[in-house]
């Protein structure tokens, strides 16, 4: 079953997620670009106070090691994102798309 992923990133703002999108030659408007495999969905939001939190649906955690390894890290230093998010993993047990 897939993986549900949350994180939330103190003191990030919109304009380093973009850098960071750059980095991985990911256009968040057009939704095209170089995704990595095993992710089934990503949403990026800005929450108050300044934060940055992002919710993604991976095929498992390996996937995301994987990705997190590979480009990733180097992405998110590109970005100017040092700290660590808070990361919470759930088992995912519904997934559905309603206003589609």
């Amino acid at each position: 079953m897939p993986e549900l992923l949350v994180l939330e990133f103190d003191g990030v703002g919109e304009s380093q997620y973009n850098k960071v999108n750059t980095e991985l030659g990911i256009d968040q408007a057009t939704g095209d670009g170089n995704w990595p495999p095993g992710l089934i969905t990503h949403i990026g939001a800005a929450a108050e106070g300044g934060n940055l939190i992002v919710v993604e649906v991976w095929q498992s955690r390996q996937a995301q090691e994987d990705f997190m390894s590979s480009r990733l890290g180097s992405a998110l230093a590109a970005g100017g994102i040092s700290s660590a998010p808070k990361v919470t993993w759930a088992n995912l047990i519904a997934q559905n798309s309603p206003g589609n």
